[in-house]
């Protein structure tokens, strides 16, 4: 399977998380290309960026209306919660658990970043949410309600 690799097909228009994105995909291809002696620590280096990544995405998603228990989030937890075991897997059974969760990561991120953050830019963007300072420009465009799902047209709320 052909390595991840940064595109204008990933690219959201949004300096901030597409500049995120595009570090996790250099991160996922260093996981690819590791050896076995550098592949638990591009692993963990991944799963390190990959907190802090979901921990923006979530905490712009709280400050734009969506709900703390919307889909878009809870798919971040499941996601890491599966990269956090393969660091827990038994040692003989580690490298191919890591190897086959990095096979896996590159087309879920491609669907995730195509269609969940997708939306959460358009989201950001029709509030001018700043995510440098956390500032809603257009508060009077904020949901009246909290944003369930994942705040795409396509995804049913919960």
């Amino acid at each position: 399977m052909p390595r991840l690799e940064w595109s204008d097909r990933l690219a959201l228009g949004l300096d901030a998380m597409d500049e995120t994105h595009q570090e996790f995909v250099e991160l996922l291809a260093a996981v690819e290309a590791a050896d076995d002696a550098a592949l638990l620590p591009a692993w963990q280096a991944l799963v390190a960026h990959t907190q802090e990544h979901f921990d923006r995405e979530d905490a712009w998603m709280r400050a734009t209306g969506f709900a703390p228990n919307n889909c878009h989030s809870m798919q971040h937890a499941v996601v890491l919660q599966v990269m956090r075991e393969g660091l827990l897997a038994r040692a003989e059974d580690r490298l191919a658990a890591v190897r086959h969760m990095a096979q896996e990561l590159a087309p879920w991120f491609v669907q995730h970043a195509q269609t969940m953050d997708a939306a959460l830019a358009l989201h950001l963007r029709s509030v001018d949410f700043d995510p440098a300072c956390g500032t809603v420009r257009l508060p009077q465009a904020l949901p009246a309600a909290p944003v369930t799902g994942c705040g795409s047209a396509a995804c049913s709320p919960a």
